[in-house]
């Protein structure tokens, strides 16, 4: 029996993670975490029996508990709930779901109580990565990547630790934009943005996606993933979702791994490692309807918040976690309607200058991560009143 918990239980990858677990039904789920939603959560207790839970909003913790006061399940509150279900005793796996910077220090805390990690949080290596992989490589656990585009670059390389890569391509689908033209993009809702093509996703990443932010923060976890530099990480769009991303050797040969637009085959992937198992209820690829695989390059004037990414990776220290603070708060100015969707990336590139000026911390500690975080949400709030709003 697998033991697991999981952060992030209530949202995109945590509930798809669920799925797995339903379907397959030899894994035991000992703790989840969430932020607020404790419907779905009071859901998730009633089947799944996890010995305790931790929701980050203490008064939704409270409410909670008195919900689910006839179940075997302890509800605990604030950051001292996501630690619990991070270092739950009895789990071997950490799935971190969980959308933000709020998972850095829980992943910490796992690796520390000996756990393997599932990771589907970006923030945690784009703001961190000099402190994490260096931890989990000295206590001799595992990041089992959960993205598809990761999940896809770590099959490729498997059996190939004599081959070092010479270049990682990671694929985008476009969005939901692709082919728009600067004038269109102008008139953009947020009605528009949440429509993506391919992939069921959270608001905040769908948002992501469209304006190739996120393909930015999967740059930048990569090269920490991977350890190949940002200059050797190319993204390329791939409309249909079909090629997940790929690997280049010194040869010139290229390894991509193919499949359906499916978030549970990376997942159970990560859960089951090394094993391969059918994905029930899922579906394969059928090369005999395949009629094209589509490749275009990213249109960076379009699409600017891809540039700053990879200028932030490529300056490293502080500077990444400035461009995620000032791109979480965007988006979430942007989902409540008090900024256009093309202001997005100025007020990153604005936070990013204004950072610069002020002096890069070049090896920041996490304490000093969430300080910058912290600084660089103020003086954008001071900058641009419209972003008045709860982080």
């Amino acid at each position: 029996m697998r033991r697991i918990s999981i952060l992030g239980s209530t949202g995109s990858i945590g509930t798809q993670t669920l799925d797995v677990v339903r379907s397959r039904g030899d894994i035991r789920v000992e703790a989840l975490a969430a932020r607020s939603d404790i419907a779905r959560m009071e859901e998730q207790i009633r089947e799944f029996k996890p010995r305790f839970v931790g929701i980050y909003d203490e008064k939704k913790a409270e409410e909670l508990a008195i919900k689910v006061a006839d179940t075997g399940t302890r509800v605990i509150g604030g950051m001292e709930g996501v630690l619990e279900v991070a270092t739950a005793q009895r789990a071997k796996l950490l799935v971190t779901g969980i959308v933000g910077m709020i998972g850095i220090e829980p992943t910490v805390a796992a690796l520390c109580a000996g756990k393997d990690i599932a990771l589907a949080n970006k923030e945690t290596l784009v703001c961190a990565g000099h402190l994490i992989m260096p931890l989990a490589a000295e206590q001799r656990h595992r990041i089992l990547p959960v993205d598809s585009e990761h999940s896809a670059i770590f099959q490729c390389l498997r059996g190939n630790k004599k081959n070092p890569a010479s270049r990682l391509i990671l694929t985008a689908s476009g969005g939901p934009f692709r082919g728009y033209s600067k004038a269109k993009l102008r008139t953009v809702t947020v009605e528009d943005a949440l429509k993506h093509p391919n992939w069921t996703m959270g608001a905040k990443v769908t948002i992501d996606s469209s304006t190739m932010v996120n393909k930015g923060l999967e740059v930048m976890e990569a090269h920490w993933l991977f350890g190949v530099p940002m200059e050797k990480i190319e993204v390329v769009i791939q409309p249909q979702s079909i090629i997940h991303s790929a690997v280049e050797f010194a040869d010139g040969a290229v390894i991509a791994q193919l499949g359906t637009a499916d978030m549970r085959l990376p997942i159970q992937y990560a859960l089951y490692y090394p094993k391969r198992l059918p994905v029930k209820g899922g579906t394969t690829l059928d090369f005999r309807n395949l009629k094209s695989i589509d490749i275009e390059t990213p249109d960076l004037g379009k699409f600017p918040g891809l540039a700053l990414a990879y200028r932030a990776g490529r300056t490293g220290g502080s500077l990444p976690t400035v461009f995620n603070a000032a791109n979480e708060l965007a988006v979430a100015a942007f989902l409540r309607k008090k900024l256009r969707y093309l202001e997005i990336p100025r007020v990153i590139e604005a936070a990013m200058e204004e950072h610069e000026k002020v002096g890069l911390i070049r090896n920041p500690s996490v304490e000093e991560i969430f300080g910058i975080q912290r600084d660089t949400i103020r003086w954008m709030k001071n900058k641009f009143k419209k972003l008045e709003i709860e982080n």
